[in-house]
């Protein structure tokens, strides 16, 4: 307990810096100059709106982004800048063997439930044509209509189409796939990101299509829209996230297992999380099981400088669409996420772990309240209604670690490597924008031909 702590107060100096930054680039002030400059610039110099993106062949997210970018193109004045790109390295990836597996089952959901075909003409991805379908793209890169080869050929690889995959990874040049996703790579650190399907605009960055509609509102507001008619396709997509809970409880949940959610801490989006998960365990009834884990960082994995403040904005713009308090931060990380650990136990006890969950989420994220303190802690457990004695107590012991690794083993053996997963038997489903796939597979449990939305 000791050496954690004091871990906690070497890092407090630093929790503090980074806070400060991260409070200055989140507030909509800077937000707003950052765009109005950067819109100005583009006005003076006469530039385009270019959009660049940046996809992976044997990524399911790239596949499924890609088949928008037409419909993207057609409906506003933009210059489409196409790379054949891939993630950055494993430092930005924990557990990229785990991602990987879950990114193609997330896929195929998002896909069914978009209209987009996928594996249906394989029960794989024709890897072993993987290279030479990277140079056959390669081999197509300055034509006019490279979108169109790259969508074709994402097609081909995502819908397991192997014969059209060896016809197509014979004509290209050996080892010109190689060297385009290089120089695609520096290209895309230097405008300062790391994954793929990943779009960027004007110094923002937006993945795929779950984030889509932000460049989509975006394009609008600085009028370069070109179409009278809203895009039917583009619009589904957000049509498509929306979901109705039910009245009450439909009998048929009562036989669903409880409702799993890992969740950290200094997690901005296990935070947001939150109170949706909380709506949809109690609108089925479901019993909620509340299952903290220690952070990456805390877990021996660093999380580079550009991942953090990509998750940073993500999650700001993220918060406001949900109507969730955000921007003022103030890092938990060290002795202040080991306290929240070890009330949280506590809490638990008292049938109090759901309130101080969100308490302490709304302070760290929303109010910069510093959880390693007495005072910042006091404030957060005052608002739970716990006996601050019995707090001080639960601070003192270690019996929180035990379960805490625990629930790391079982999420890391169910699929998943982070947070916030939340489980529902054998299902998991990963990130907080997954509320409304996790809501039709219970509807899917629940229905019993009679309808559960009553």
């Amino acid at each position: 307990m000791e050496a954690d702590f004091g871990l906690g107060r070497r890092l407090s100096i630093k929790n503090k810096a980074r806070s400060q930054l991260l409070n200055l680039l989140l507030s909509p002030g800077s937000r707003r100059v950052q765009r109005s400059s950067r819109e100005l610039r583009r006005k003076l110099t006469g530039a385009a709106h270019e959009v660049s993106v940046f996809l992976q062949l044997d990524d399911p997210y790239s596949y499924l982004l890609a088949y928008y970018l037409p419909e993207l193109r057609a409906q506003f004045d933009i210059e489409l800048h196409i790379y054949l790109s891939q993630a950055l390295g494993d430092e930005y990836r924990p557990e990229p063997e785990l991602q990987s597996e879950y990114a193609a089952m997330d896929a195929r959901r998002v896909a069914a439930e978009l209209g987009i075909p996928f594996l249906d003409r394989g029960a794989t991805p024709p890897v072993e044509h993987r290279r030479g379908l990277l140079d056959e793209l390669a081999a197509h890169a300055q034509s006019p209509d490279f979108l169109d080869e790259m969508r074709e050929v994402l097609g081909i690889y995502w819908r397991g189409d192997v014969e059209a995959a060896a016809r197509r990874a014979d004509t290209g040049k050996a080892g010109a796939g190689d060297q385009m996703v290089k120089d695609s790579q520096a290209l895309q650190k230097r405008l300062g990101h790391y994954n793929s399907a990943m779009l960027h605009y004007a110094g923002e960055w937006f993945w795929g299509v779950d984030r889509l509609h932000y460049l989509i509102d975006r394009l609008g507001e600085v009028g370069a829209a070109t179409a009278r008619k809203r895009s039917a396709l583009l619009a589904s997509l957000r049509q498509a996230a929306r979901f109705s809970l039910p009245a009450r409880p439909p009998a048929a949940a009562r036989s669903l297992p409880p409702l799993e959610f890992f969740h950290s801490f200094r997690s901005p989006y296990s935070y947001l999380a939150l109170r949706r998960v909380y709506a949809i365990a109690d609108a089925f009834g479901l019993e909620l099981k509340l299952r903290p884990v220690l952070p990456l960082v805390m877990r021996g994995v660093q999380v580079p400088r550009v991942k953090l403040l990509y998750i940073a904005k993500d999650t700001s713009r993220e918060a406001a669409r949900l109507g969730v308090p955000f921007g003022k931060i103030a890092d938990p990380v060290g002795e202040g996420i080991e306290r929240c650990l070890a009330v949280f136990r506590y809490a638990e006890s008292e049938h109090k772990g759901r309130e101080f969950l969100l308490n302490a989420g709304t302070a760290i994220w929303s109010e910069g309240v510093d959880v390693a303190t007495d005072k910042g802690m006091r404030k957060v457990t005052g608002r739970t209604g716990l006996f601050w004695p019995d707090v001080l107590n639960a601070m003192a012991g270690d019996d929180w670690r035990k379960p805490t690794e625990e629930n790391r083993e079982s999420m890391v053996e169910s699929g998943s490597w982070g947070v916030p997963t939340v489980r529902l038997g054998e299902e998991i489903f990963w990130g907080q924008d997954r509320d409304w796939l996790l809501v039709r597979h219970i509807e899917e449990h629940c229905d019993t031909g009679d309808g559960i939305l009553v």
